[in-house]
């Protein structure tokens, strides 16, 4: 077994008993007495590779940024890969944004990339419209391409505050500095009724090293399964403990094939209205369970931890007798501020 699956087999077997575990009943979570914590292994990070692989799966973001050219906003595409690699800019002319003009852009891009899409996903509830009508016929060409309005979208995210500090500001006309507006869906205010094919058994507030996802660390997109990786920022202490979720079912790997179908964006444990909620696509929420007094404590922990890392977390499925069996499925998630 090649080293880093054994890691991650060890890793992930040390989160699942880090904290108490929690057993499902029916719309409710009730604590099972926690077993003995077992230290996981920290790696020393190594520089980030050079030579990853372009993703098929990209993220798009078209509106207009702060800078002022001949009086009227600049206004741009931009598309990336899901990993970050590869980039392209494109500026639109102020007066003629619209669903063709969009189209035909996202169409050059696609010409000039050296990996064709897959997925492309966007974020911005005040293009949905635009972006669904202009991506929607860019889809119609292409049967094998997915277009996805999506939360999970950190690559996008990740360029745009760079732009927005290093690239913007030098710019003529350049109108301030402000927030990204991601200017996504507010979740809702009621998260709605768990799919039964996301239900696990039990569950539980985890942890893991930083360094365990970070360059070097055990945690890589060869061992999640049917999971995610996203882009850890270097400056994160590899030392902190990362927190998570873990979703322990007997039918781990079905479990996890229909978690990988929902867009996954983040997990939210909020101890104010003691849920712990899942939220997926672009404006959808599902109530996981309800927390107990005992739960909240750790709920609030786990938001603080999560706070502490920019919003930096993980939910992981596997089987409850797993110690020594990498994942169906790990996805490591960022919550981004609204």
């Amino acid at each position: 077994m090649p080293q880093r699956q054994r890691h991650l087999r060890r890793a992930a077997a040390a989160a699942v008993i880090a904290t108490t575990a929690l057993a499902w009943a029916p719309a409710r979570l009730k604590p099972v007495a926690p077993t003995r914590r077992s230290a996981a292994t920290l790696q020393t990070p190594v520089a980030q590779a050079t030579d990853r692989p372009i993703s098929t799966e990209w993220e798009l973001d078209c509106f207009s940024r702060p800078v002022v050219q001949d009086g009227k906003k600049l206004w741009e595409l931009l598309v990336v890969d899901s990993t970050g690699q590869w980039r392209e800019a494109v500026q639109l002319p102020a007066t003629g944004v619209n669903s063709v003009a969009v189209r035909e852009a996202v169409e050059g891009v696609i010409a000039r990339a050296p990996v064709k899409p897959t997925v492309i996903r966007f974020f911005r509830r005040q293009m949905l419209n635009m972006l669904t009508i202009a991506l929607g016929g860019v889809a119609a060409e292409r049967p094998t391409l997915r277009v996805a309005p999506s939360r999970a979208t950190h690559a996008i995210y990740d360029w745009l505050e760079e732009r927005e500090r290093d690239v913007y500001p030098n710019m003529e006309g350049y109108a301030g500095a402000q927030q990204v507006q991601r200017d996504r869906m507010t979740a809702p205010t009621t998260p709605a009724r768990l799919p039964e094919a996301l239900r696990g058994e039990q569950y539980a507030f985890v942890t893991l090293p930083v360094a365990e996802v970070q360059a070097g660390g055990g945690v890589t997109e060869d061992n999640v399964g049917v999971g995610k990786m996203i882009n850890v920022k270097e400056s994160l202490d590899p030392g902190a403990m990362l927190p998570g979720v873990a979703i322990l079912t007997r039918r781990a790997d079905a479990l996890a094939m229909s978690l990988a179908s929902t867009e996954l964006a983040s997990v939210r444990a909020d101890s104010t209205q003691r849920q712990l909620v899942l939220d997926v696509a672009l404006d959808e929420s599902f109530l996981v369970a309800r927390l107990d007094d005992s739960q909240r404590v750790e709920a609030a922990g786990f938001e603080k931890a999560k706070a502490g890392l920019d919003g930096l977390h993980f939910v992981v499925v596997q089987r409850p007798d797993d110690d020594g069996v990498e994942p169906a499925g790990f996805w490591l998630l960022r919550e981004m501020a609204t």
